[in-house]
């Protein structure tokens, strides 16, 4: 259990979402921003939104107790997958192929996206993506990164696949592709594989994480963008979305034992999709 975050249960847990890229790094965006408030906007829930439902860890509540109320500031675990295939280029990368711009997959073009973080392009397709908004972490880069990558490596290894962080060196910003090596804040399993690649961005003393869990990716448009091959062998059956809602299933639970916080179900609300909207597009 990370000390760190117990007292700030309970968490919003948001539905799965998904949206073009753009709109998803609004929705990040917002939340960070909701977080460096610090402040209650409201008592309980707002906006007329549903009874929300418990997940996570519940163990010596009474069957009578109510439950724990969140507001916009709480702190936030979400997942979400991208609307069509799309490369995400860290805040500021200014290194990448021209030949990006003409992409396509599947008929469509390849939009880019800029992301709020930092980092390097990655190829959303195949792909899940976790957003973790919270506050009261270790002032330490690599440290806060890895309080928070703690749920993954526990979720994951409950479904049979054991991480590890990566060591790449310095000469690792010279390659416009995240997933080409793997830096302190990125997971690796134990046949070398980068299965994780996170990137972090903090206001004050709010931090917004957010990265790419590889699931299925297509080999053949992996290596069309960034010309080397990229595959991943991973010991689960499910495909599609059956594997998506397996992972996010084992991920959320994870993050309750680790963290030692409950979650409370809550979609985005009508007044706060007005908020993320007045933002949207943003800009690459």
């Amino acid at each position: 259990m990370n000390p760190i975050l117990t007292s700030q249960s309970p968490w919003r847990l948001i539905p799965p979402l998904c949206l073009p890229g753009q709109l998803q790094m609004a929705i990040d965006q917002w939340l960070l921003a909701k977080q460096q408030e610090c402040k209650v906007v409201g008592a309980g829930f707002t906006d007329n939104l549903a009874k929300p439902a418990l997940v996570g860890n519940q163990e010596g509540k009474d069957a009578g107790e109510s439950l724990p109320l969140c507001t916009r500031n709480s702190p936030v675990l979400r997942f979400y997958t991208w609307e069509s295939a799309t490369i995400s280029l860290g805040y500021h990368q200014c290194r990448w192929s021209p030949a990006w711009q003409n992409l396509t997959w599947k008929g469509k073009p390849i939009p880019l996206v800029r992301r709020p973080t930092g980092g390097r392009a990655v190829l959303h397709q195949g792909d899940l993506t976790y957003t973790v908004v919270t506050s009261g972490l270790s002032n330490k880069r690599l440290e806060a990164y890895q309080q928070i990558c703690e749920f993954l490596i526990q979720g994951w290894r409950s479904l049979g696949v054991d991480l590890h962080y990566g060591k790449a060196g310095r000469d690792y910003r010279h390659n416009p592709n995240c997933f080409a090596t793997a830096t302190g804040a990125d997971l690796v399993t134990t046949e070398g594989y980068k299965l994780i690649g996170s990137a972090q961005l903090r206001r004050s003393n709010a931090i917004l994480q957010h990265g790419s869990i590889r699931l299925e990716p297509d080999a053949q448009l992996f290596a069309q963008v960034f010309g080397e091959p990229y595959a991943v062998n991973l010991p689960l059956t499910q495909r599609g979305d059956d594997l998506r809602q397996t992972v996010i299933e084992a991920l959320t639970q994870a993050a309750a034992d680790c963290f030692g916080v409950e979650f409370v179900v809550q979609p985005l609300s009508d007044l706060e999709w007005q908020e993320i909207l007045a933002t949207y597009p943003g800009r690459v």
